[in-house]
């Protein structure tokens, strides 16, 4: 599985964070995982991996958001620009692996193909005043 799709089912799963209860998210990364049929060995340890990182640093992404979003917070954000400016923040602030820049236009290719209309913008522009 390539690193993008490996990142679009990173999304797909952490964008279950805000319909389940903190409780339930081991049932509903169980039930994920049954559900994807690409995701498996490796590519499954990677994707769960990433995102058990992600919930683990998801207080300190979010104040970080709620900071530099000006005139928004992550409670008025939609979930799915949401889910991705999360992913794409831990990758910029946490994951040595993953070049700013490519987080950034990572996380703009997720909005065009998850988000609404205007997803993409909104996803840059707080992403550059995250840098």
């Amino acid at each position: 599985m390539s690193r993008r799709e490996l990142r679009e089912q990173i999304f797909k799963l952490l964008f279950r964070v805000e319909f389940n209860s903190p409780e339930d998210m081991s049932e509903q990364e169980r039930l994920f995982f049954e559900d994807e049929e690409a995701a498996k060995d490796k590519d499954a340890d990677y994707i769960s991996d990433k995102y058990h990182k992600i919930l683990q640093k998801l207080p300190e992404i979010d104040a970080r958001l709620n900071e530099r979003a000006e005139g928004w917070n992550t409670d008025r954000m939609s979930k799915v620009d949401l889910t991705i400016l999360r992913l794409a923040v831990y990758e910029m602030c946490y994951d040595d692996t993953i070049p700013v820049g490519v987080a950034i236009n990572e996380a703009i290719e997720l909005a065009k193909k998850f988000g609404q209309d205007a997803s993409s913008g909104f996803v840059n522009g707080v992403l550059a005043k995250c840098v």
